[in-house]
């Protein structure tokens, strides 16, 4: 029965997050892209976000409070986060532009939290018996689920990073040996042009001439 109260609560404390929004979107050259979010006054929010792929990995990005305000802005960032905690409730905006690239492609992550997470259980009335025993073992396991999900989402951003790196690396090799067997070729065959023309018997041309 312990144990099945354990599985239970494990599975509860999985669904239980807090309230948030992860993306991955793409933004083209020479756009904007901005996204909305209501937030209550006194909520502390996170917003942290991280340019994937595409020219020098930067864009720029500003956050709005509801009254026009700019809470945060900075030009041409690869990664970031910023924590706030809002002092008026409304439609909080944060914009991604890519206005100054005229042809760099850009995928962008970002992961907007609001709010901190409620504890998994009640904290009222607790005694030390094998029931609280379990609820305390239930929420390490739910710290340490959040944690290997935070892992895992930075690693596989590093990853998509390092992979599109490699692939435009691998890409400018190929080109330059390529570059380079041409280059070859066009000197050997310059040198075999040059070395039969060494060997060639010239003809003279004009009038024989009679005795």
């Amino acid at each position: 029965m312990d144990h099945l109260y354990l599985v239970c609560s494990v599975i509860l404390m999985y669904i239980s997050v807090v309230f948030g929004t992860e993306l991955t979107f793409e933004l083209p050259d020479s756009e904007k892209q901005c996204f909305f979010e209501k937030i209550e006054k006194g909520v502390q929010s996170t917003l942290e976000f991280q340019v994937i792929t595409g020219g020098q990995y930067d864009v720029d990005m500003e956050l709005t409070a509801p009254n026009g305000q700019s809470l945060y802005k900075d030009v041409k960032k690869q990664y970031d986060s910023f924590t706030w905690t809002p002092d008026q409730s409304g439609i909080y905006k944060f914009c991604f532009s890519n206005e100054f690239s005229t042809f760099s492609h850009k995928v962008v992550y970002f992961d907007f939290q609001v709010g901190e997470e409620k504890p998994l259980f009640e904290q009222e009335n607790k005694q030390a018996t094998a029931m609280t025993m379990i609820e305390s073992a239930g929420e390490e396991i739910h710290k340490s689920l959040n944690e290997v999900d935070d892992a895992q989402t930075h690693f596989r951003l590093r990853e998509a990073t390092g992979r599109v790196f490699a692939e435009e690396l691998h890409s400018r090799v190929n080109y330059w040996s390529i570059g380079e067997t041409v280059v070859v070729l066009l000197i050997g065959l310059g040198q075999v042009f040059i070395l039969r023309s060494f060997f060639t018997e010239k003809k003279t041309s004009g009038v024989p001439i009679h005795s």
